[in-house]
């Protein structure tokens, strides 16, 4: 498997190669690219967009070697996804529970700060504009593509659990909140928790953003009533997995959900069984 990671820091590329190699075991190893150019974080829509291209390239570069059997998106936007699918014939995202399609009931659902609750958002254009797929480049056909984002609501949404999601990022709110209505999954939703804080400032300093993000989950289940919270970045993998023994909810990391998606859609394609998009 390949994990693209849309950013442009490597550290970040080896950090979750690492958590996908866990998370995978030997069966499936794991490679990971960084993307050739842009921001060492994604925090805001045009960040978001201009990684869709920068992740196509990549992925197409990746599946034309011929020795990739799945390719996963490693932002919490899934920028390039739809395109990246497409060239390289891909199929949808099975998963923990099942298979989901990305249609289904739209509604609006409020975003929370880390004081509180403001007005409810609809579905602006959001950071995840996805690109044309270019005429060149002959990858092989039949890869699974599967992005963090895709993968960890689903996973979290799974037989109408009630889900929350917990991040950094305020200007990702309303590309966050537009995922989450375009998979049909905002009958479960109860909203967003930010961060106090910059997300640069965050990210330079592990153990708070360890305790930020806690507060945050914290709230999603006891504030929200969400049963099973989502950890909205790539770049938050090992606070992810921290947050599973500190927190009573359940904790969605997003790289592991990507990986266990990946390995039910290659275990339905060994086994014959149908994927849906």
């Amino acid at each position: 498997m390949v994990l693209i990671n849309p950013n442009s820091s490597t550290a970040t590329t080896a950090m979750m190669t690492a958590i996908a190699r866990r998370a995978l075991g030997p069966a499936l190893p794991v490679r990971g690219v960084t993307v050739a150019r842009g921001p060492r974080m994604l925090t805001d829509p045009e960040a978001l967009r201009a990684a869709a291209p920068e992740v196509l390239a990549a992925g197409l570069r990746a599946a034309a070697g011929g020795d990739c059997a799945a390719l996963l998106v490693a932002a919490f936007g899934d920028p390039g996804l739809t395109a990246l699918r497409a060239a390289t014939a891909g199929n949808g995202v099975r998963g923990a529970s099942g298979v989901y399609g990305a249609s289904g009931v739209h509604r609006s659902a409020g975003v929370h700060g880390p004081t509180g609750a403001s007005g409810a958002t609809g579905t602006p254009a959001s950071g995840i504009q996805e690109v044309g797929i270019p005429a060149s480049g002959t990858p092989t056909p039949g890869i699974p593509v599967v992005g963090i984002g895709e993968a960890a609501l689903l996973e979290a949404a799974a037989g109408g659990t009630p889900f929350g999601i917990a991040t950094t990022t305020p200007l990702l709110a309303d590309a966050i909140h537009a995922r989450v209505n375009a998979l049909g999954l905002a009958d479960r939703y109860t909203g967003l928790r930010l961060t106090a804080g910059a997300p640069e400032r965050l990210s330079a300093d592990p153990e708070l953003l360890l305790d930020r993000l806690e507060r945050a989950v914290r709230a999603c289940a006891e504030r929200d009533g969400a049963r099973a919270v989502v950890i909205g970045g790539g770049p938050l993998g090992e606070a992810a997995e921290e947050l599973h023994a500190r927190c009573a909810v359940r904790v969605v990391a997003p790289i592991p959900a990507a990986c266990r998606a990946i390995t039910h859609l290659l275990t339905d394609r060994r086994t014959g069984g149908p994927t849906v998009r």
